[in-house]
């Protein structure tokens, strides 16, 4: 039986900071499905000056770009004396001292130290590289998800840490003698191990929540892995203790270092307790990056506003002959705007790739589920692939033969024997493989989607009146999700649909496809005053956005709508060419034609760039951006908000996609500003550890966020870090409306991590949201000027 422990009143206070850390942590989700994250998502509630000043002191990095860069994009003229000015003057600093600070260096962040930096200088043992080691090595174990043939026993992280730890040798080896003695001696309960390291280290409570955090940031990657684990609980209402564990599992090694420092280490620790405690605030050189990076946020608003400035192609008020709907990825962008241009008869729309449909989903012949969904929902619909189908048995029969295969072919008795025996048998296979050369792919069976009739016409009515596509719709209707085909590539996922959770978009698609050409769903959405047209037929497609080939489901389409889908086949078909042809000068040795073939090449460590380069989203009718160039840099998502009644479609937009779409700019932000704390390295050192990610090399931390090769093409970046510009064309107090509602979205533009502008009449630029109040967009450099005058 458990006893109830009742701590003490200081004890409570640690547990509560300790909470508080762990929630400045970013999660960082395993392969199989990596979701881009905000590297700073811990640190959106307050201004990202402060953030930056933080972020300094744990050890996080840089989060603003490099003097050198914006001091380039200066003399080049991509940011003009305005944009600095303005920057200067929203920042309180003087713009001639910006220009002289891009001269000289800034300062080199100095993380504040830690118990095991303290010893290291005491004794010049390298105490935080072999802490670092032990618990990388022992993580890698215990949260393997299959990889290894001798798994790790299912138990918590403390018990399976202190238990390894108690045997392992290594620390007395590099000079800590009787480490694993003390490490069986501690209690076997995390949260009683934790309060007397705290004892121990006579830590103040004041110093505890940045000391905490510090210590998570000495373990990157695996401390990103487990908040990933209470990411997800705390999303679905549950609790998940690791990453409290870990920590204590971090909090025990400085513990034990504690009782080995000399006096100068232990004057030393007691200075370093006093800075912990003290709050955080923003050095001179950190105002300085801050403004310079204001300065290309504002050439980049200048930019867009400058696209936006031209009009937009007019738009046949007829009925489209076709409507084709795709995913607000940016990549969707550049085959979008080639569409239309090879045919004028066909109109896109642009929504969130799950298409409204967040599933749990299980593959044909798999017991696998997949959460095919934005990961800020927990997916509540069940789906299956090709579910009742006859031959399923057979093939979850052959699937299994060919997993135990492979785990014979890997394992330790028999691989050598294997590649004697069976080497000469798989030249043909890396001979293909060498050359690129794909078989023909075989797409899974229709998923199903089994729910009452009643759910199924509520979905649909949703999902309509979130796309604004309650009128006027088309005879062929298609909706194409999107997906990456590439070989030999850990990060894969990476390169999905990030609104299905980095799976492909096609099982959402052909769900929403089936699920609009019910006649019975027609009928209930007749009675609820959406009124699909008789010959409206929906048909699902599948961007592969590595070669901007379009693969059409069309199995059900009837006879009579086949000359409209031929015309469909050959627009998209002159669209992937112009879409491969514009990207092919943006990508090293890039051809349209290598384009077209570069998924199926395993040497290749640049597929596709990604959504490198992300730098705005719009929500607004396409007729407002119709034949505008936009890059493949915004997210397109339709909206119309005249037909958006109580905003709850704006409310969806700006909680959701504009959320999901951020984190995925400061992914990119972060891989590049940052690629030591927040990036995943050079490719081509990858070593997968555990199925759920990878080291650079054959030890090391866990690297989580985005591999070097994402975001540089070996020159230069690919990806200029600016902030999100979000436009919306809507009324302004429509907008504000939704931001009092959404206290944790007017955060991500009060705290400058989101800029926030209308769209004026005539489809650009209009006024700008700042700290609760709307201001002309060309005169706020003026009105901040004249406020500091």
């Amino acid at each position: 039986m458990k006893t109830h422990i009742t701590w003490p009143g200081q004890t409570l206070r640690f547990f509560a900071a300790a909470e508080d850390a762990m929630q400045q942590l970013p999660p960082a989700f395993p392969l199989e499905a990596t979701v881009a994250v905000n590297p700073w998502l811990g640190q959106t509630r307050e201004d990202r000056t402060i953030a930056a000043a933080r972020m300094k002191l744990v050890g996080g990095g840089n989060m603003f770009l490099a003097r050198e860069t914006v001091s380039e994009r200066l003399k080049s003229g991509r940011i003009t004396d305005m944009d600095l000015q303005e920057a200067a003057t929203a920042h309180g600093i003087a713009a001639q001292s910006l220009r002289d600070a891009l001269d000289r260096a800034g300062d080199t962040a100095r993380p504040l130290p830690t118990v095991a930096g303290i010893a290291a200088n005491d004794t010049g043992i390298d105490w935080p590289a072999l802490v670092e080691d032990r618990i990388s090595h022992w993580a890698g174990a215990h949260f393997d998800q299959g990889q290894a043939f001798w798994p790790a026993p299912r138990v918590g992280a403390w018990a399976s840490w202190q238990a390894q730890a108690s045997r392992d040798l290594t620390p007395a080896i590099a000079g800590f003698a009787g480490f694993a003695q003390e490490v069986q001696a501690l209690p076997t309960d995390a949260r009683t191990a934790f309060a007397e390291a705290c004892e121990t280290l006579d830590l103040p409570a004041e110093a505890a929540p940045l000391y905490f955090h510090r210590l998570l940031m000495t373990l990157p990657g695996w401390s990103q892995y487990a908040r990933h684990l209470s990411w997800i609980a705390e999303r679905d209402g549950t609790r998940d203790a690791t990453l409290f564990e870990l920590l204590t599992i971090r909090l025990a090694w400085e513990a034990a270092l504690h009782a080995r420092l000399g006096p100068s280490g232990t004057a030393a620790w007691q200075a370093a307790k006093t800075r912990y405690a003290q709050p955080v605030h923003a050095d001179e050189d950190t105002l300085i990056d801050a403004a310079l990076q204001d300065a290309v946020d504002r050439s980049a608003e200048r930019e867009l506003a400058e696209t936006l400035s031209t009009s937009a192609l007019p738009q046949p008020d007829t009925r489209s002959e076709i409507q084709a709907a795709f995913c607000i990825d940016v990549r969707s962008e550049r085959l979008r705007r080639a569409l239309e241009a090879a045919d004028h008869g066909i109109r896109t729309i642009g929504f969130a790739g799950f298409f409204g449909l967040p599933v749990a989903h299980r593959a044909y012949a798999s017991d696998i589920v997949e959460a095919r969904a934005p990961i800020l929902l927990n997916p509540g619909i069940e789906t299956r692939g090709g579910a009742g189908d006859p031959a399923e048995t057979a093939e979850r029969v052959r699937l299994r033969a060919v997993r135990a295969w492979g785990r014979f072919k890997r394992a330790a008795v028999s691989a050598f024997a294997f590649v004697e025996a069976a080497g000469p048998l798989y030249v043909g296979k890396l001979l293909r493989d060498a050359l690129g050369i794909a078989g023909r792919a075989a797409h899974a069976p229709a998923p199903t989607l089994d729910l009452p009739l009643s759910e199924r016409v509520a979905a649909a009515e949703n999902i309509l009146r979130a796309m604004s596509l309650t009128r006027d719709l088309a005879p062929l209707v298609l909706l194409c999700g999107h997906g990456a085909t590439v070989t030999n590539a850990p990060h894969a996922s990476a390169l999905q649909c990030g609104a299905c959770g980095g799976h492909a978009g096609d099982v959402n698609a052909r769900l929403l496809a089936a699920l609009l050409n019910d006649r019975q769903v027609r009928q209930g959405l007749a009675d609820r005053q959406i009124a699909v047209p008789e010959d409206t037929q929906f048909v699902a497609g599948l961007h592969d956005t590595v070669s901007d080939a379009v693969h059409l489901y069309a199995d059900t389409v009837p006879e009579s709508h086949l000359a409209s889908l031929r015309r469909l086949e050959t627009a998209l078909a002159r669209a992937g060419l112009v879409a491969r042809t514009e990207r092919a000068g943006t990508i090293p040795r890039g051809t349209p034609a290598s384009l077209a073939r570069r998924g199926h090449d395993w040497s290749e460590v640049r597929p596709e760039w990604g959504l490198a380069g992300c730098r705005g989203f719009i929500a607004a009718p396409r007729a407002r951006t119709l034949g505008h160039d936009l890059g493949g840099q915004v997210f397109l998502h339709d909206y119309d908000w005249t037909q958006d009644k109580d905003a709850a479609t704006l409310d969806l937009i700006l909680t959701a996609p504009v959320v999901v779409a951020s984190w995925i700019a400061l992914q990119y932000h972060g891989a590049t500003v940052a690629p030591e704390m927040f990036g995943a390295g050079n490719k081509l050192l990858h070593n997968v550890v555990g199925g759920i990610g990878v080291l650079e090399g054959n030890g090391g931390p866990l690297r989580a966020g985005l591999p070097w090769q994402s975001v540089n093409d070996g020159d230069a970046p690919r990806h200029l870090p600016s902030r999100l510009i979000v436009v919306v064309d809507a009324p302004e107090e429509m907008i504000s409306g939704v931001l009092d509602r959404q206290p944790q979205v007017r955060a991500l533009f009060d705290n400058g991590w989101l800029a926030l502008f209308t769209m004026d009449g005539t489809g650009g630029l209009g006024r700008r949201y700042r700290g609760g109040t709307w201001t002309a967009r060309d005169a706020a450099g003026a009105d901040e000027l004249a406020s500091a005058a």
